[in-house]
């Protein structure tokens, strides 16, 4: 039958310089019909792809290539499998399937089977310890080990700092090293990934970074994972953190102007009115970007922030005191025009991204910066808000830090932190809210009394 197939080809290429759809057809059928009779003839990819179906035998079809290896057709696939012997018994290994796996690379697979076979190695043992190295490798890289860290302290931690501590993960060090064996990770490899950090000048989030890397490496020493940490020493290449104050704008000249600014911006409405919050209420940024509209009271002019989501230790998150903020008839009005927008929801300054995520908390700065501000920060409006009410309108420091959430200088003066002067803080709240009202505008203001 050989003989024929040949005969076949040759007299194709003497009557007509090519092989016809006709016969090509027949030669596919005699080559068919001599693999069923058992004959030994090696696979070829045209004979695989048009020739292998499945004939409906529970067992499958087997179309033999050589040395061991066929290609097993059953009617959920076609897949390369190589009989051999090993310590006197027979063996099936699986090289994978079809065409997924090639017969090019399946009959690489059978040499690289052989040579072990020629070493005294079975190739189906050392293909079960190759797969258990990968999963030890895939178990072990930077981000699996990160994340099971993060998963040990994550009850400890408040939920905004699980979240910041996940994002800067996510950003700043997974993208490049997430996927890198951990023992393997170098320190210049590490130095590399923090200078792209440092390129945008974000000097702070550079060695808040490091010290995660830094963790994370430690964290895989105690677990057995690691014997060293490649980032202990990176530091010293990095640019120095210039440690102080939050900048803030505290002349009432320049205060006023970015006040025009931001009643003038024209981004997002969501980011105006958060900016403006910012202004007339002075709390913290998480506080403000996280609020909720169920903590909010527009009638009773009252938010009131419940005590894990303040700055505190985690004992005082649970078990700590809500803080009130005094809203003023400026605030209200600002939450009222806001609240057709995204009242629907949960938040109050919900992210455009959706999934109940707030703003970023880089979504205040990059407006300010936006308008021209890089002396002023977010977090500047409280020290602008201190050093004003102080200075522009005499009001007791006492009753300022209670509105900044601050606890007392005094012995026992938490007991009565925040609650001792609300009176007094709702009134201040409302002549800041008209003071600032009084310098954007560049003249005394009359308050329009409520019409409540």
């Amino acid at each position: 039958m050989l003989s024929q197939i040949g005969s076949l080809v040759i007299m194709a290429y003497r009557h007509s310089g090519g092989i016809s759809g006709g016969t090509f057809k027949k030669i596919l059928n005699l080559a068919k019909k001599y693999r069923q009779k058992g004959a030994k003839m090696p696979l070829n990819d045209t004979f695989i792809k048009n020739s292998t179906k499945h004939s409906g035998k529970p067992t499958g079809d087997k179309h033999t290539d050589g040395a061991g290896m066929y290609l097993l057709v059953t009617a959920s696939g076609k897949y390369w499998r190589m009989n051999y012997r090993f310590a006197d018994k027979r063996k099936t290994l699986a090289l994978g399937t079809y065409p997924e796996v090639s017969l090019a690379k399946a009959r690489a697979k059978r040499e690289k089977a052989r040579e072990l076979l020629a070493e005294g190695i079975d190739p189906s043992a050392a293909k079960r310890i190759e797969k258990a190295a990968n999963l030890a490798t895939s178990a072990n890289t930077f981000k699996a080990i990160a994340l099971e860290w993060h998963g040990t302290k994550v009850s400890g931690w408040s939920t905004t700092h699980a979240e910041t501590t996940m994002e800067r993960m996510e950003k700043n060090i997974f993208p490049w090293l997430g996927t890198r064996p951990l023992t393997e990770i170098e320190a210049p490899e590490i130095l590399m990934t923090l200078r792209r950090i440092e390129s945008r000048g974000a000097i702070d989030t550079t060695h808040r970074v490091k010290s995660i890397v830094s963790t994370v490496f430690r964290y895989a020493i105690a677990t057995g994972r690691a014997v060293r940490n490649p980032a202990a020493d990176v530091g010293v290449a990095l640019k120095t953190t210039v440690k102080g104050h939050h900048p803030a704008i505290v002349e009432p000249k320049r205060f006023a102007q970015m006040l025009r600014d931001i009643y003038a911006y024209s981004g997002s409405t969501i980011t105006r009115a958060a900016l403006q919050i910012h202004a007339l209420t002075f709390q913290r940024p998480n506080e403000i970007r996280d609020a909720q509209w169920s903590e909010i009271d527009l009638v009773a002019g009252t938010w009131i922030i419940p005590p894990a989501r303040m700055k505190n230790i985690l004992e005082r998150k649970a078990n700590g005191e809500a803080h009130t903020v005094p809203l003023c008839k400026q605030a209200i009005a600002v939450l009222e025009d806001l609240r057709p927008l995204t009242g629907h929801g949960k938040k109050v300054f919900p992210s455009e991204r959706g999934e109940g995520r707030s703003i970023s908390e880089n979504t205040a700065r990059q407006a300010l910066r936006s308008m021209g501000y890089t002396d002023h920060v977010p977090h500047g409006f409280r020290a602008s808000a201190r050093t004003l009410l102080r200075e522009a309108l005499h009001w007791d420091k006492d009753v300022i830090e209670r509105q900044l959430s601050h606890g007392s200088d005094e012995e026992l003066g938490g007991a009565y932190d925040r609650t001792q002067f609300l009176k007094e803080r709702t009134k201040m709240m409302q002549n800041w809210a008209d003071y600032l009202d009084k310098i954007r505008v560049g003249a005394e203001v009359i308050p329009i009394r409520s019409a409540r």
